[in-house]
């Protein structure tokens, strides 16, 4: 073999090896963020009490992240979005100065972006008495990077004037996102691309003066069910009617859901929450309602105690277990937040 045929088959042997590389590699998952380096081997179970450690972060809501095996945590004191792995390691995903608080915190998963409510409920950081209680938006952000996508502020959509506070979020099968307003008695429409409308005004949902009104929020066989935090009514909103809004009655309910928190829709069509003792009134504990007649009315099939205080969340986490939220929200608006936070099995 001449001098000349040895480098023809030498670059020609070289150049299949890098393309059998490269379509190897080509079929690896990419190497994962810094924020996915939070979370633990998706092979491993998740241990049942999970403890998170981060400078005052006071989570209210989260959401599990299916793709990168964590959750996803929103701060009220520094209005950003954490990954928490399953060993309780955090790490920073989103930091958007347009935030003041993040409380309701939702996966869409289709558009693969973390949803997230803003506020001003007196607990940041970024909080000042020019927009305490007078913020309501959402935000969208990339769930790889975390990217902002949109801000929306709903209390503009609103055009009312009055007080406002966004709180928890709902999102349906083609990532139109609904979000309760825990000041006003409204319920927002934010189309997938960030456009958002008022889906109902009722002076029913009003608060009680001081309190909070409208809380949890999911959908239910193309209904939104939302609690309310002050005296524990559900309501449910029918998409194609939401004039139509009604209370639904639970049997068993009326004390048993007051101070009802954060609401998550199970896949045997039941619906759990959790009910703190805020403010002094209430009780910390875990419920879990179901209804025969598509939520016209409901009953209470479990209430729990928590061991921990102040639960405000659900999530459903690893291979569809639930953990509840807790992270001292009482001491963080007595003004005394803590380092730590539970998610604990339920």
């Amino acid at each position: 073999m001449s001098n000349r045929q040895h480098r023809t088959l030498r670059r020609t042997l070289v150049a299949g090896a890098l393309t059998t590389l490269l379509g190897a590699a080509g079929a690896l998952p990419a190497a994962p963020s810094a924020a996915a380096a939070a979370a633990s081997p998706a092979g491993r179970p998740a241990p049942a009490v999970i403890t998170g450690h981060a400078p005052t972060l006071v989570p209210e809501a989260g959401a599990w992240d299916a793709s990168h095996h964590r959750f996803l945590l929103g701060s009220l004191r520094h209005a950003t979005v954490s990954a928490v792995g399953t060993d309780g390691g955090v790490r920073t995903l989103v930091r958007d100065p347009a935030l003041t608080e993040v409380a309701g915190l939702r996966v869409d998963p289709v558009h693969r972006r973390v949803l997230v409510t803003d506020l001003d409920n007196g607990v940041g950081e970024h909080s000042s008495p020019a927009t305490f209680g007078k913020i309501a938006g959402i935000g969208a952000y990339d769930l790889d990077t975390g990217r902002r996508l949109f801000y929306t502020d709903l209390a503009a959509v609103a055009a009312d004037g009055g007080k406002h506070l966004a709180n928890d979020i709902a999102v349906g099968p083609d990532g139109t996102a609904y979000v309760s307003d825990s000041f006003a008695p409204v319920v927002y429409r934010v189309a997938p691309d960030g456009t958002a409308s008022v889906l109902l005004r009722d002076p029913r949902l009003a608060p009680a003066p001081g309190s909070y009104g409208l809380n949890g929020i999911v959908l239910r066989e193309g209904r939104l069910l939302v609690g309310k935090w002050d005296d524990g009514t559900l309501w449910q909103v029918p998409l194609w009617d939401p004039a139509a809004v009604r209370q639904v009655e639970v049997a068993g309910g009326a004390a048993s859901l007051l101070h009802l928190d954060g609401l998550l829709g199970r896949p045997d069509g039941s619906v759990a929450g959790v009910t703190n003792a805020l403010l002094g009134t209430g009780r910390d504990a875990e419920v879990e309602l179901r209804s025969e007649d598509h939520w016209r009315t409901a009953r209470l099939t479990a209430v729990r105690p928590s061991v921990d205080p102040t639960p405000t969340a659900l999530i459903a986490g690893p291979a569809g277990r639930v953990y509840q939220l807790s992270a001292g929200l009482a001491d963080a608006v007595a003004g005394h937040p803590s380092d730590a936070f539970t998610l604990r099995r339920i």
